[in-house]
């Protein structure tokens, strides 16, 4: 009989602790565990990476996002092309990581003025009215999985 009962209460912290790890998140686990921020981590690198390659292959295609009044505009177009290479291949490097999604949100809040001017301008840069209405809020986001991705690697545990 003090079996039973001792197997029983047993039985009920194993549930309570079985659910209590379940509900903590993977605070628990010293593991590499699934985390949504490190697949969108390599993500935004490979995007960052051929965004910036496209820069040199096609750099017509990105002259008319610089505003008119910088000079050099092709210059302009190849350095940004040589930040989007350089921060994306740092984002994929551990050790540098963190520095890589600072200079990732610096490039997206940089280019952030042109893609408001070109919601506003009568002919946008590229595309119609509606493509830039869609660009914006597409900045936005980025910046917003670019700044969490960031604050994952402060607090040395997943964000979500």
């Amino acid at each position: 009989m003090k079996y039973l009962i001792f197997t029983k209460r047993m039985n009920v912290h194993f549930v309570n602790y079985f659910i209590y790890i379940c509900t903590h998140k993977t605070i628990y686990m010293k593991s590499k565990t699934f985390n949504i921020w490190n697949i969108l981590k390599f993500i935004i690198a490979l995007f960052m990476i051929y965004a910036g390659i496209q820069h040199f292959m096609k750099p017509a295609f990105f002259i008319p996002f610089v505003p008119e009044f910088l000079p050099l505009k092709t210059s302009i177009v190849y350095a940004s092309g040589v930040a989007e290479i350089i921060v994306g291949t740092l984002l994929l490097i551990k050790k540098y990581a963190k520095i890589g999604a600072n200079g990732i949100l610096v490039l997206l809040f940089l280019f952030l003025p042109i893609h408001i001017w070109d919601v506003f301008a009568e002919a946008p840069a590229i595309g119609s009215q509606k493509a830039a209405l869609i660009r914006l809020p597409i900045q936005f986001l980025l910046i917003f999985i670019v700044w969490k991705i960031k604050n994952s690697f402060s607090q040395n545990k997943p964000t979500f």
